[in-house]
């Protein structure tokens, strides 16, 4: 075949054109490369480092605080697990974050994720990384100064709807019977009737099962409820075992929702390959912070499955959650909650209206102040003590699940 002289251009040229030096061959940089991809990737236009990670303890949740050696900080919020544990991994974990760009937020993350294989995936592990996460986000925010939401390619809406409000409430119940005899299931269904006349029919109910319901009674009580038409039955089985979660779907014609203990992509996945669940909620700070939590919304996406956000969290925390939401195209609706005590510590950039609309945050990062004195003296106040949540215990005091 000939080759025309006006596209033929020399070796030599080539390399030049390239950068490279003619006595550098180019499959010997390229050789390089492979042997130390790393070095391939760095930001070498960048000499932002972290320089220090500080977990601030207070009551039951750490703040996470992430500094840098050009002056820019960000924090994040930790919760869920054993505080004074989650503590001891962050410090432990500033071994792999010392001298990391904390703009490469994905390398981080994969690092933190990928960096002890026995414990990959567990909840102490991904709470922390979580709220790292967060911070990581929050300075490079600040840095390009810009809110988060615009990193991750701008608001898809103008307001988040959260819950409770005066048309949105969630309602639950105790540990069940395995079984429900038909005054367990009529106490449980009156809570959901006074709930509909209170929000209307233009508001929106939901039922926390919080696992704790046996998939036998669940499925009675899902039927008598049918007439009420929920928004949502969440946390409907333990996670874990996917063909209890089919069993349920296969009987059950109220939507269903979960995903709040079923961390990262690799955790939500089977429930959309399975079609068990009508909505996901996945956790900002459980699931791997930020970063997890918009590719979670990506891969429910492609099932036209919604994300109800889950969150326990406090405005930090909460905030992060809302920054995601305002980004992703399926969404519902979104958790929240007013801690007075802990809103002296954290003060948002956003609005919420009385019918429980969140306005865009305003700022940079993720928009929020943290007052470090405030969390000084709620975090050292003695008459707090740090309670494991359970057990709890069904009606004839064995253990049960919630």
């Amino acid at each position: 075949m000939n080759m025309s002289p006006s596209i033929f251009i020399p070796r030599r040229r080539m390399l030049a054109a390239l950068g490279l030096s003619a006595g550098v061959p180019l499959y010997e940089e390229l050789a390089a490369g492979a042997e130390a991809p790393a070095a391939s990737v760095v930001d070498r236009t960048s000499s932002i480092r972290i320089s220090r990670v500080t977990p601030h303890v207070c009551r039951d949740r750490v703040y996470v605080k992430i500094e840098t050696n050009h002056g820019v900080s960000g924090w994040g919020e930790v919760k869920g697990v054993v505080p004074s544990v989650a503590a001891a991994l962050i410090r432990a974990m500033f071994e792999l974050l010392d001298g990391q760009n904390p703009t490469r937020i994905e390398h981080v993350w994969q690092t933190l994720y990928r960096a002890e294989r026995n414990q990959r995936g567990g909840a102490f592990m991904l709470h922390a990384i979580s709220g790292i996460d967060m911070a990581l986000w929050d300075i490079a925010g600040k840095l390009w100064q810009v809110p988060v939401y615009r990193l991750l390619g701008g608001p898809l809406r103008d307001s988040v709807r959260v819950y409770p409000s005066p048309k949105a409430v969630k309602i639950g119940m105790s540990p069940k019977p395995q079984s429900a005899n038909p005054a367990d299931i009529d106490a449980m269904v009156a809570a959901v009737r006074v709930a509909r006349e209170k929000v209307g029919r233009d508001g929106a109910v939901m039922f926390d099962a919080h696992s704790a319901l046996p998939p036998a009674t669940l499925i009675q009580f899902a039927a008598a409820i049918e007439p009420y038409e929920l928004l949502f039955l969440e946390e409907p089985a333990v996670p874990g075992n996917i063909d209890v979660f089919k069993r349920i779907r296969q009987q059950v014609r109220v939507p269903l929702a979960a995903g709040e203990r079923d961390r990262t992509i690799w955790g939500i996945l089977p429930y959309l390959t399975e079609g068990v669940l009508d909505v996901i909620q996945p956790d900002c700070g459980f699931t791997g912070g930020i970063s997890q939590m918009k590719k979670i919304a990506t891969l429910a996406e492609a099932w036209t499955v919604p994300l109800a956000p889950h969150c326990t969290q406090s405005y930090l925390g909460m905030t992060a959650s809302f920054h995601v939401s305002f980004a992703i195209p399926h969404f519902l609706i979104h958790e929240s909650y007013d801690d007075e005590l802990l809103g002296r510590i954290v003060k948002p950039h956003w609005t919420k209206s009385a019918d429980g609309q969140v306005s865009l945050p305003e700022g940079v990062g993720l928009c929020v102040d943290i007052d470090e004195t405030a969390l000084a003296t709620i975090a050292a106040d003695p008459q707090y003590k740090y309670h494991w949540r359970g057990p709890q215990h069904a009606p004839d005091g064995s253990v049960t699940d919630y």
